[in-house]
């Protein structure tokens, strides 16, 4: 073995729970997109939907471009800090900085369209920027952490555990303690409640990746690897060559073109959530807040559950199928059940209790198939080392974050130009939407939505790794060190 690489570390629970916590930082992210941003910048500042939707698109298409150089970047970087946690430092501070401009907006910028435009899409370049530089080199350490089949999985069940509880518990407590119903009203459409928000993220940010950074330090070592196993093109177009390199891999390939409709169809669903939420079901702050709560609650202990058990015995590429289909099926039954009027009316308390069920299943199975995902990954890049000779994990989480961002581009898109279609503009409140303009947008959201899950379905039939086939591979790579 060559000197400048280390043995395997024992992977203990306190080396899971810090990775985990990088999981937390991505989720802050998430959090305020998917809950809050479309929102706040057509419901309170007054952006038309279509204005956001595109800003956002823009954002996230910039995101997708910049993953792949960070991590060819980071797979090639040399340090005595190792390959991935200069990165992480040195992102988290201007990552937190911009939550806080994101729900701050100065008063200069305020009641002329496009300077709103202009500050949103300023802030969402510099957090998503300032992320990637924090979230892919630490989505490549899980494959340098371990080489085993199922502590990958964990690794990955961890991470996103913390990222679906942060997530949706931190708008979850903040719909209820934060933008409840006050003297101003509902909070929701306060100003000043989002300056508060802002600042709860940047907190979270900088404890979670300070923690996530300390312990994973004694994994520094494992990023200084043989200079051999590095790519080395020269130069900007060698990042992209190295980045284009990974499409050698066919499985990987499959993979991609999965996650591209799988993304596309979850942001739809996540950007048309809140509104659905908020007009069709007409719940009130805290009720969604209880809502985003208790589904999470119900959900990762089961998901975490499943990878213990069946997720041992069962391939993770069969995960990833059956996770679809229930997510799929999950999505309509209560739209069905309001359409037949086989429910009660908004407001019963049983409403509450179907949302509930239905976030929680949808939930459960999202985070298995973000873990199989993620975790499939880390084992292709074992695969592409057995046929190149490579180390380019960096590269490998970096492609699958630029065709998850193309993915994502599509909900915001979608979901503004949805909102100005059936003419839900800015103050109108749940209760004063025509029930037709309500059932307008369930039929665009299903239309952009079910077509995009048929296609991932279609692409979870094209790609595989057996716990057998990583021993084989990796096998060849011991080999191949041993003969070196």
């Amino acid at each position: 073995m060559n000197k400048q690489e280390s043995a395997p570390l024992h992977l203990t629970l306190p080396n899971r729970l810090s990775y985990g916590l990088g999981g937390a930082v991505y989720a802050v992210m998430e959090a305020a997109y998917i809950m809050f941003v479309l929102l706040f910048y057509t419901q309170v500042l007054g952006l038309s939907g279509t204005a956001t939707g595109i800003v956002l698109s823009l954002s996230l298409v910039w995101d997708a471009v910049s993953d792949p150089m960070v991590g060819s970047w980071s797979d090639r970087f040399k340090s005595r800090w190792g390959r991935r946690h200069p990165f992480m430092i040195y992102s988290t501070v201007p990552l937190g900085l911009g939550f806080i401009a994101l729900f701050m907006p100065p008063d200069f910028v305020l009641g002329d369209q496009l300077w709103v435009a202009g500050w949103l899409l300023a802030c969402s370049v510099w957090i998503r920027t300032a992320l990637t530089f924090f979230s892919i080199p630490h989505y490549a350490l899980v494959a340098e952490m371990t080489q085993d089949y199922h502590d990958r999985s964990a690794l990955m069940g961890q991470r996103t555990a913390f990222m679906f509880l942060t997530t949706l518990l931190l708008p979850s407590t903040c719909l209820y303690f934060l933008f409840d119903e006050g003297a101003g009203g509902d909070g929701r459409f306060v100003a000043s409640n989002y300056v508060t928000y802002g600042w709860l993220s940047a907190l979270i940010v900088w404890i979670t990746a300070a923690a996530c950074i300390a312990g994973t330090w004694k994994y520094v070592s494992h990023g200084q690897i043989d200079p051999a196993r590095q790519p080395s093109t020269p130069g900007f177009l060698g990042l992209w060559r190295d980045f284009l390199s990974t499409f050698r891999n066919r499985n990987f390939r499959n993979l991609l073109a999965y996650d591209l409709g799988a993304t596309a169809s979850y942001g739809i669903t996540v950007a048309l959530n809140i509104i659905f939420w908020t007009y069709f079901w007409q719940l009130p702050a805290t009720e969604t807040g209880l809502l985003l709560g208790i589904s999470v609650l119900i959900a990762v202990p089961i998901a975490m559950i499943f990878l213990k058990t069946a997720g041992r015995r069962m391939p993770k590429h069969d995960i990833v199928k059956w996770a679809v289909v229930v997510m799929m099926l999950d999505l309509s039954w209560p739209y069905l059940l309001r359409w037949f009027d086989l429910i009660p009316d908004n407001g019963d308390p049983v409403i509450f209790a179907i949302l509930v069920i239905q976030n929680a299943i949808f939930m459960s199975f999202f985070i298995l198939r973000i873990v199989a995902i993620a975790s499939l990954t880390a084992d292709l890049t074992d695969e592409h080392e057995a046929e190149t000779g490579l180390r380019q994990e960096g590269g490998f989480y970096a492609v699958l974050q630029f065709t998850s961002k193309l993915g994502g581009a599509v909900g915001p898109l979608y979901g503004g130009f949805a909102l100005d279609l059936v003419g839900l503009q800015e103050g109108m409140r749940p209760g004063a939407v025509a029930q037709a303009s309500l059932d307008a947008l369930v039929w665009i959201g299903a239309a952009g939505i079910v077509p995009l899950m048929l296609i991932a379905l279609f692409f979870c039939f094209r790609f595989s790794m057996t716990e057998g086939q990583l021993l084989q591979i990796q096998a060849v790579i011991a080999r191949r060190r041993r003969d070196d």
